[in-house]
C-alpha cells in the first residue's frame, strides 16, 4: 500500500497530466468557435450545439469510464482516455484541411468532440481514482482540490494561447499541438504505479451508485448553478450595465477560486466534507446575492470573487463524502457519478438562466444561483436528519 506521505511524490505528474489534458479543451473553446462561424460561415446554433456536444459526450460516458477505472485499473482508464485525446486531435487536423468543404469538415468536428469529451471523462476520472489511490483516501479532497486547478488553470490558459497561436501559425497549428500536449500528459504519469484491481468483488450497478451519492450529487448540481450564470450571462450583464470590460468579473472569478483551492486544498480532509460544504454555501450565495442587487462594477465584481470563493471548495468537500459512500474498489463508479451531476447540471443551467433573463433581466439569474445554493444547503441538512 502506498504511505499517505508520498503525496507530494506521487500526485504532481498526476496534476501535470491534468492540465495538459485542460489545456487541449481549453483550445479548442477558444478556436472553434471562430473557425466554425467564420471559415465554415455556419450558424450561431450550429457553433452552440458543437461546442456543447463534448460536455454531452463527458456525461454519457462517465458510466462508462467509472465501470472502466474499477474493472481495468485508474492507470489503464486515464491512460485509454489520452489515447481517444490523441485520436480527436488527428481528427481535428483532418478538420482544418477540409475547410473549403463544410460538410466534410463539420461531420469530422463532430466526431472529434464526441471523441474528445469520451476521452475527457476517461483521462479525468481515472485521474481521480488513481491520486486518491495512490494518495490515500485521508488525502481525497485535496487530490480532488489540486485536480481542479489544473482543470481551471488549463482551460483559462489554453483558450488565449490557442488564440495567438492561431493569429500567428494558424488553426492546423494549434490541434497539432493538442496532439503534443496529450502525449505529454501520457508520458507525465508513465512511471506511476499501478493500482490494484479487486476482480471478485460483485459491482454494484451505475443506478445504484448514483442513488448512493445522490445526496452529494443533488447539492453539487446545486451549487453549479450559480458558476454557470456567471460563465454564461456576467457578460451580458456588464454590457447591458455598461460597466465596461467584463473579462475583470472572469479573472476575479477565475482568481479567488484558484487563491482559495491553493490556500485551503487540506480543508475538506481537516474539518469535514460536510461542514467546508456548508461555509461555501453560504459565501456563494452572498456572492450571487451581491451580483443581483449590485448598483455598481464594484459591487459585482465583489460577488463573483465571493462565488469564486464560496464555489472552489464545494466539489472535494462533497467528492470526499461521496467516495465514502462506496468500497475502494467501486470508487472509479462512484467518481464518475458524482461528476455526472455536475455535467447534467452545466447543461441545463444556461438554458434556464436565459429563460429567467429573458422573462426579468440578467441580474435575476444571480437570485436564481442563490437559490440554487439555497437548495443545495437544504439537501445537505436533509441528509444530516
Amino acid at each position: 500500500m502506498v504511505q499517505t506521505n508520498n503525496f507530494t511524490k506521487m500526485i504532481p505528474p498526476i496534476i501535470l497530466s491534468v492540465f495538459a489534458i485542460y489545456l487541449t479543451i481549453g483550445m479548442t473553446l477558444g478556436i472553434l468557435p471562430g473557425f466554425i462561424k467564420t471559415n465554415l460561415n455556419l450558424s450561431n446554433f450550429i457553433v452552440g450545439a458543437v461546442i456543447g456536444l463534448q460536455s454531452f459526450a463527458t456525461l454519457f460516458a462517465r458510466a462508462y469510464s467509472g465501470k472502466i477505472t474499477d474493472t481495468k485499473g485508474a492507470k489503464n482508464s486515464n491512460h485509454l482516455g489520452i489515447l481517444l485525446m490523441i485520436i480527436s486531435g488527428i481528427i481535428y487536423i483532418t478538420a482544418s484541411l477540409f475547410a473549403d468543404n463544410v460538410l466534410a469538415a463539420i461531420i469530422l468536428l463532430i466526431i472529434a468532440r464526441i471523441v474528445h469529451g469520451t476521452s475527457e471523462s476517461l483521462a479525468i476520472t481515472g485521474a481521480l481514482s488513481w491520486g486518491i489511490g495512490l494518495a490515500g483516501i485521508q488525502q481525497s479532497g485535496k487530490v480532488m482540490t489540486w485536480n481542479g486547478i489544473a482543470m481551471y488553470a488549463g482551460i483559462a490558459i489554453g483558450a488565449p494561447a490557442a488564440l495567438w497561436l492561431k493569429s500567428a501559425y494558424g488553426i492546423t497549428t494549434v490541434f497539432i499541438l493538442i496532439c503534443l500536449l496529450s502525449a505529454a500528459s501520457w508520458l507525465f504519469t508513465i512511471k506511476l504505479p499501478s493500482l490494484p484491481v479487486d476482480l471478485s468483488l460483485m459491482r454494484s450497478p451505475f443506478y445504484k451508485v448514483v442513488g448512493l451519492i445522490s445526496q452529494q450529487g443533488l447539492a453539487l448540481a446545486f451549487s453549479a448553478i450559480g458558476f454557470a450564470c456567471i460563465s454564461s450571462f456576467i457578460a451580458l450583464l456588464f454590457l447591458d450595465k455598461n460597466w465596461g470590460n467584463p473579462s475583470l468579473a472572469f479573472m476575479a472569478f477565475g482568481f479567488f477560486y484558484i487563491l482559495t483551492r491553493v490556500l485551503f486544498s487540506s480543508f475538506p480532509d481537516k474539518f469535514g466534507g460536510y461542514k467546508v460544504a456548508l461555509v461555501s454555501l453560504v459565501i456563494e450565495i452572498t456572492g450571487q446575492l451581491l451580483i443581483g442587487f449590485a448598483p455598481s462594477k464594484l459591487i459585482a465584481l465583489a460577488g463573483c470573487s465571493l462565488t469564486g470563493i464560496g464555489f472552489s471548495l464545494i466539489f472535494p468537500s462533497l467528492g470526499v463524502l461521496a467516495i465514502k459512500k462506496v468500497v475502494p474498489q467501486m470508487r472509479g463508479t462512484a467518481l464518475g457519478a458524482y461528476a455526472a451531476f455536475f455535467d447534467l447540471s452545466l447543461a441545463l443551467a444556461g438554458p434556464a438562466a436565459g429563460l429567467i433573463a429573458g422573462f426579468y433581466n440578467y441580474q435575476s439569474v444571480y437570485f436564481f444561483g442563490g437559490i440554487s445554493s439555497l437548495l443545495a444547503i437544504a439537501t445537505l441538512f436533509y441528509k444530516k436528519q
